[in-house]
């Protein structure tokens, strides 16, 4: 691959090889600033009959090619570096296709290095399959035969901090042995297995993987009890998902020798940009995508990366699932009119039965829209249980403690310090209106403070993740200005109250110099138009036992940024949140909110499109 300057690339070509499409973008830099242009899509076609991942490429770009109306490639080659008007500076993809990256992962204590071991794997965008540990309760035949059945792409092997006892995690890799496991994909080459355990076990354990599988060793991922040491395992996943997973998938050792960074997978470019955008901004981000059968949860707090994959929570294959976890009553709870359970169960069992059909009524839309909230919120407490903090285990764990399945701390996720919301996925990205993604994700994730609202225009934060890794500046203004769309913020103070009492006084200054005072009430919503380029000055006195984020009492003094919904008021409560339990007043309060937030405004005239 030759040397190439990033930094004074003028034009980028990403695609994202997906299982079912693969997309391409065209981002050119437009007056000093790196824009999206053009974007095509294709069939991705890396199963049978064409068995070659770049027909599906090249028919994207070719899309791409002819909505610019300029020349990117020459027969099956991308033309490159940009001259004049022809071809692009820089190439790069994707690929979730063919079931992503899928992991098994091994830890000594489940709760402890085999939860580190999750976290890596996840951040490096994989399908975690099973967790093995000494302390899981199954016996070792058990293992052996999980390990043969499930034929993971790779596995992660950790246990022990550096300096203590070396037989638990040689008792795992001696389990490995005995399965003796194969890959996936491919039948001529070993299955890479990472060693990131007690380095004392190193040379036991390579005598005992060594022969029978690719074995790469990298520093312990828990070194010592306090510390997760987890970026040599991302590294080292990233680099053998290139060597050894892609290149036994068909066509990707072509499509690898085109582009000019490594092929990442998709979960993992989601959450590079989310990390870039996080570090480089200096605030705490939490982004969702909900697909059809899995809900990817990433969330930067305190500095810490996590993503979770809730793989029975989704919106089309596992919507039945979304209903037998959450509960009849917990969906029928957001259905804004007047249904019996019996009802809610058959439209429910439809969709399961058609999963990919979409709503064609206002109701199947409610319906819907019912169920995704549950769905994230589901998914979202998963994520608040796994990403947690390290502190203070060995002073609050015993060794006892240690050994049940107890988290390993408190929990990172912080509602009141968060100051970006981002959604993505079908149903968040192309609701018939932003305002009603908006209060999905409110209802869902109950934002406290005032949090800031966006959605994923088109699901182009898989290409601008691995952009970030080699044009910075190119990935974070295409994310700002193309990627997201703002829908505005979300202010929400915390604390009981009994319904109808002030919850705060809001005063604001408008960019035209008008000034609004209003009182927010518990149990009361309401909306201000106000767009992204606004500036409004807001002076926000919460009552005496309710906190806006400076603490219980404390004027905030702030500027509010809105979006295409504007600036939502939402004094419904926090800590707890609550709805009516009697029917008719509960279907009565969602009419008033939906209506308050301008979410369905034309009931009769269908707004459904998609």
């Amino acid at each position: 691959m030759p040397e190439k300057n990033f930094q004074k690339a003028r034009s980028i070509l990403a695609t994202d090889c997906g299982s079912t499409t693969t997309k391409a973008i065209l981002i050119e830099e437009v007056e000093g600033e790196f824009r999206l242009v053009n974007r095509g899509e294709a069939p991705t076609t890396v199963e049978a009959p064409f068995e070659d991942v770049t027909r599906g490429a090249l028919n994207a770009i070719r899309e791409v090619e002819e909505l610019r109306g300029r020349q990117i490639l020459d027969g099956e080659t991308i033309l490159s570096p940009q001259e004049g008007d022809r071809g692009v500076d820089i190439y790069i993809s994707t690929s979730s296709a063919g079931g992503g990256l899928q992991m098994m992962v091994a830890g000594v204590v489940k709760s402890m290095t085999g939860e580190s071991a999750e976290r890596a794997a996840l951040g490096a965008g994989a399908i975690v399959m099973d967790v093995l540990a000494s302390n899981d309760g199954r016996l070792p035949h058990q293992k052996i035969s999980r390990i043969r059945q499930l034929r993971p792409d790779m596995i992660l092997l950790s246990g022990g901090i550096d300096g203590g006892t070396v037989s638990h995690v040689v008792e795992l890799a001696e389990i490995l042995h005995a399965a003796n496991p194969k890959p996936r994909l491919g039948h001529s080459y070993k299955l890479p297995v990472i060693y990131a355990g007690n380095k004392d076990a190193r040379d036991t354990i390579s005598d005992t993987l060594g022969e029978i599988t690719d074995l790469d060793i990298v520093d312990n991922i828990r070194p010592i009890l306090e510390r997760e040491n987890l970026q040599p395992s991302r590294d080292k996943i990233h680099d053998l998902f290139m060597e050894h997973v892609m290149a036994q998938a068909p066509g990707y050792k072509k499509l690898m020798s085109w582009t000019d960074a490594p092929i990442m997978p998709t979960p993992g470019a989601v959450g590079a940009i989310i990390q870039t955008v996080a570090e480089r901004e200096g605030i705490t981000v939490l982004g969702v995508d909900i697909g059809g059968a899995t809900t990817d949860v990433f969330s930067v707090f305190e500095g810490i990366f996590n993503r979770t994959v809730s793989a029975n929570l989704g919106m089309s294959y596992s919507v039945s699932n979304v209903l037998a976890e959450a509960g009849l009553d917990n969906v029928l709870r957001w259905v804004p009119m007047d249904m019996d359970a019996e009802m809610l169960m058959n439209r429910i069992g439809n969709k399961m039965i058609r999963p990919t059909t979409i709503p064609q009524s206002l109701e199947e839309l409610k319906i819907e829209q019912a169920i995704a909230r549950e769905a994230l919120r589901l998914s979202f407490i998963q994520h608040k249980e796994f990403a947690v903090s390290l502190k203070g285990v060995q002073k609050e764990r015993t060794i006892s403690d240690a050994f049940d399945q107890s988290g390993s701390g408190e929990t990172l996720v912080d509602m009141m310090n968060l100051k970006l919301l981002v959604g993505s996925g079908g149903v968040l990205s192309h609701a018939p209106r932003r305002h009603q993604a908006a209060r999905m994700m409110v209802d869902a994730f109950l934002p406290e403070g005032i949090t800031d609202l966006a959605v994923d225009s088109i699901f182009m934060m898989p290409q601008l993740g691995v952009l970030s890794t080699v044009h910075e500046k190119a990935a974070t203004e295409v994310f700002d200005k193309d990627c997201l769309i703002h829908l505005g913020a979300c202010i929400a103070p915390v604390g009981s109250a009994k319904p109808g009492k002030k919850l705060a006084d809001i005063a604001l200054e408008m960019p035209d110099g008008s000034k609004l005072e209003r009182e927010l009430l518990h149990g009361d919503m309401f909306l201000i138009e106000s767009s992204r380029e606004d500036r409004v000055k807001a002076t926000l006195k919460p009552a005496k036992s309710i906190d806006l984020g400076a603490g219980k009492g404390q004027e905030v003094r702030t500027e509010l940024r809105g979006g295409v919904v504007g600036l939502i008021f939402d004094g419904r409560g926090r800590r707890p949140f609550t709805l009516p339990e009697e029917s008719s007043e509960r279907v009565a309060k969602l009419g008033q909110w939906s209506q308050a937030v301008s979410e369905y405004p034309n009931e009769t005239a269908e707004a459904v499109t998609s």
